[in-house]
C-alpha cells in the first residue's frame, strides 16, 4: 500500500471509490453534501499534482437497473462547484466503451464522473469480472469511501487486487477514519468514555462487548437504557423494551462489574405519555416510571452524571442519541452530552462521533468541528468498533 500524501500523481489517471451517496429531494436537489464534501481534498490533492480523476460510487438502492433517478449526473452542477470549477465530464455508463474511451481521453486537471455502480448487480455481488473492468479505467486505486468499506463489493474491495502495492492506497479521508478509529480502539488516552445511545441493545451488543475489553466507563442512554433498567427490576412503564434481551443485559452488566468498567445507566427521564412532539411530558426517576408513560430523553440528574464521567475522560467514542433529539421536548439530553463531549475536547480530549444519528446531532447543533472526529460511515464504523475487520480496509492493506 502506498502513501497517498507522499505519492506524485502527475500525469496519472487516479481512479478513486468515493462515497457519493447523497440524499436527494423530489427536484433531484441534494440536502445533505457532507459525503461529497469529504471527499474534496483527495480530489483536489491529485489534480493539484497535475493528475486526473476518475470517480466511481453508487447511489441509493437501484433494484431494477438503470433509473434516471438514481443517476450520479444529478450530482454534476453541485460537483463542479465543490471543486471550484474544474471540468467534470460523466460517463452514462460505468464500464463499456464510452467509459473507456472518457477515461483514456482524459487530460491533467480533468475529472470523471463514472454512472452508478450499482446499476450492475455484479458490484454488491463482489464479482471480479466487474471489478476487473472498472480497474482498466485508471492508473492507480484510491479508496476514499469509508461509508461502504464494511462491504466487499466489487469497487471497494475486489478490485484492489488488479493493482500493485506502490498503486493503491487510501484517500485522505479513509485515512483519517482509519486514523481515528485506531487511536480510539488501540492507542486510547485514559479514561476512555463510550457513550452509546440508540434504540436497541441488540443493535450495539457487539460494540458493547468488545468495549469492555477497552473501556474505562460505558455510559447508556436512549430507547436501549429501559431494557437494561428493567433487567435490574425497575418499572419502565411504557418504555421501548427488548424482552428477549433482558438476560442479555444482566450478562453484560454483570461482565462490566467482572472488568471493572463503570456501567452508566440514567437515573431519571423525561417521560411522556404518548410518543408524540405534542407529547404531555413531566421527569420522573427510573426506578418507577408508571404505567402509560415512555422514557424519551434522559433527565436532570442523569445529564449531571453522564457530564461529571464525560469531563473526566481523555478519550470519547459517541455513538447514538440519549433520546428523540428530533422532538423539541426531547433533544435536551443528547444537546447536553454534546456540549459536555465538546468541553472536554476543549480540554485536551480526543473524540470521535460516530453513527448515523450522533453525526445528524452534533450537525444540528452546529458544533460538528468542535469534536476531534466526526465520521462518515455508519454501518462502518459500527463493524469497526465491534472489531471486524473491514473489507475496504484489508484490501489496501495485505
Amino acid at each position: 500500500m502506498s502513501n497517498f500524501q507522499n505519492h506524485n500523481f502527475s500525469g496519472q489517471k487516479a481512479l478513486i471509490r468515493v462515497d457519493f451517496n447523497v440524499p436527494l429531494n423530489d427536484k433531484f436537489e441534494i440536502t445533505d453534501d457532507n459525503r461529497m464534501r469529504a471527499a474534496v481534498p483527495t480530489i483536489k490533492k491529485i489534480l493539484g499534482d497535475g493528475g486526473s480523476v476518475i470517480l466511481m460510487s453508487h447511489l441509493g438502492r437501484p433494484k431494477e437497473g438503470p433509473t434516471d433517478k438514481y443517476s450520479l449526473r444529478h450530482l454534476i452542477p453541485h460537483l463542479v462547484k465543490l471543486l471550484d470549477g474544474a471540468t467534470v465530464l460523466f460517463a452514462d455508463d460505468c464500464i463499456g466503451e464510452e467509459a473507456k474511451k472518457k477515461a483514456a481521453g482524459m487530460e491533467p486537471g480533468e475529472v470523471l464522473l463514472l454512472e452508478n455502480l450499482r446499476f450492475y448487480k455484479q458490484e454488491e455481488k463482489g464479482d471480479e469480472a466487474f471489478a476487473e473492468k472498472l480497474s482498466k479505467l485508471g492508473d492507480v486505486y484510491v479508496n476514499d469511501a469509508f461509508g461502504t468499506a464494511h462491504r466487499a463489493h466489487a469497487s471497494t474491495a475486489i478490485i484492489a487486487k488488479f493493482f500493485p502495492g506502490d498503486k493503491k492506497m487510501f484517500g485522505l479521508l479513509m485515512e483519517n477514519e482509519v486514523e481515528s478509529a485506531e487511536k480510539v480502539l488501540h492507542k486510547s488516552e485514559r479514561p476512555f468514555t463510550a457513550i452509546l445511545g440508540g434504540a436497541k441493545v441488540s443493535d450495539k451488543i457487539l460494540i458493547i462487548e468488545n468495549l469492555l475489553e477497552r473501556a474505562n466507563n460505558i455510559i447508556i442512554g436512549g430507547g436501549m437504557a429501559y431494557t437494561f433498567l428493567k433487567a435490574q427490576g425497575k418499572e419502565i412503564g411504557s418504555s421501548l423494551c427488548e424482552e428477549d434481551k433482558l438476560d442479555l443485559a444482566n450478562e453484560l452488566l454483570a461482565k462490566a462489574k467482572a472488568k471493572g468498567v463503570a456501567f452508566h445507566l440514567p437515573q431519571d427521564s423525561v417521560v411522556a405519555d404518548k410518543f408524540d412532539a405534542n407529547a404531555n411530558t413531566k421527569m420522573l426517576s427510573n426506578d418507577n416510571i408508571e404505567k402509560g408513560w415512555m422514557g424519551l430523553d434522559i433527565g436532570d440528574q442523569a445529564i449531571k452524571d453522564f457530564g461529571q464521567v464525560i469531563l473526566e475522560s481523555k478519550t470519547i467514542l459517541w455513538n447514538g442519541p440519549m433520546g428523540v433529539f428530533e422532538m423539541e421536548k426531547f433533544k435536551k439530553g443528547t444537546k447536553a452530552v454534546a456540549d459536555y463531549i465538546v468541553e472536554a475536547t476543549s480540554k485536551g480530549a480526543f473524540s470521535l462521533v460516530g453513527g448515523g444519528d450522533s453525526v445528524a446531532a452534533v450537525n444540528q447543533f452546529g458544533l460538528a468541528d468542535k469534536v476531534s472526529y466526526v465520521s462518515t460511515g455508519g454501518g462502518a464504523m459500527l463493524e469497526y468498533f465491534e472489531g471486524k475487520e473491514l473489507p475496504g480496509i484489508a484490501a489496501i492493506k495485505h
